[in-house]
């Protein structure tokens, strides 16, 4: 739930003088002003919301940081926005029905709010350490929970661990959890993710959400593979000009490119209200693995949640 915004302002001040120069227009042209809502305490960091380029945003601690963590759209809330979102939710070409799904960070609710329309028979789980968070997702970006829509304000990996415990399954799991500054670490290593692939069904599928220029790019994408072998790795743009990317894996197999451009063009019409050029997403499934699979894997070091020290 975080795009960087200092790539998002580059564009479109780019656009704008490419714009003028086409024009021959010489003059400065102001970029809007941004409105800020409202500012919500919280025991992790204030959060922000406001209103810039004819949409609604969240973000921790300041409106001029790195990130926008959550952005909808004022003219059509249920568009999404960010290209990640679009990504994840992509997901379902691999498995296009679950039955369950569980999201890890609420952030704006975008992924919850689209699953529960997406699939109208499932049960969407979303797990947020913040309970301001959740009190933003209610007051201003539309989220409803229900009895198809429920939220557990914890940990999100406390939450995994307890329903492994208990022998619960997901269909669909998907990890968007950031804070300030990058994921939490203890969400980041083999036993944590082994904690995730426990959690699928025999036919889940997990949606992660990570970036491309992390200094952890490569450490973080051998981690996946040491726990779940070979997964998708989609990428909008070149690795090093795009900021998110997102792993796509599965506890079994996984489907072969027939079976996966079936499933798009069968959610084509399904996915177009949300922005979703189903067969554009089709094209980000690379298989290829582009890190250094000789990097040390990332474990739990004297982790309230391990006992294992690597």
């Amino acid at each position: 739930m975080k795009l960087s915004r200092h790539r998002l302002l580059i564009g479109i001040a780019a656009a704008v003088l490419l714009t003028c120069a086409a024009f021959g227009i010489s003059a400065l042209v102001s970029a809007p002003s941004v409105r800020l809502l409202h500012t919500e305490p919280s025991d992790f960091a204030p959060i922000l919301v406001f209103e810039e380029y004819g949409q609604r945003c969240m973000n921790f601690n300041t409106i001029e940081d790195d990130g926008r963590h959550t952005c909808m759209s004022l003219e059509n809330p249920d568009e999404m926005v960010f290209n990640y979102t679009r990504m994840m939710t992509s997901a379902l070409f691999v498995n296009p029905s679950p039955r369950n799904v569980l999201v890890v960070g609420l952030g704006g609710a975008t992924l919850p709010k689209a699953l529960e329309k997406i699939l109208p028979n499932a049960v969407i789980d979303s797990v947020e350490i913040d309970p301001a968070v959740v009190r933003v997702a209610e007051r201003f970006f539309g989220y409803r929970p229900g009895p198809r829509q429920r939220v557990f304000v914890e940990d999100g990996r406390a939450f995994v661990e307890r329903a492994v415990q208990a022998h619960r399954h997901y269909d669909m799991v998907m990890l968007d959890a950031f804070d300030v500054d990058y994921i939490p670490a203890h969400l980041l290593t083999r036993e944590f993710l082994t904690l995730v692939r426990d959690l699928l069904s025999p036919d889940g599928v997990l949606a992660a959400n990570s970036f491309t220029t992390s200094h952890m790019y490569d450490r973080e994408s051998a981690t996946y593979a040491a726990v779940f072998g070979d997964f998708f790795n989609l990428r909008a743009e070149h690795r090093f000009i795009t900021a998110n990317r997102v792993i796509i894996a599965t506890r079994a197999d996984l489907p072969d490119d027939q079976t996966l451009a079936r499933h798009a063009a069968a959610l084509t019409d399904t996915l177009a209200p949300f922005g979703i050029d189903a067969a554009r997403q089709l094209q980000w499934y690379a298989r290829d693995r582009d890190w250094d699979e000789n990097v040390q894997i990332l474990v739990d070091e004297l982790s309230p949640f391990s006992e294992k020290t690597d």
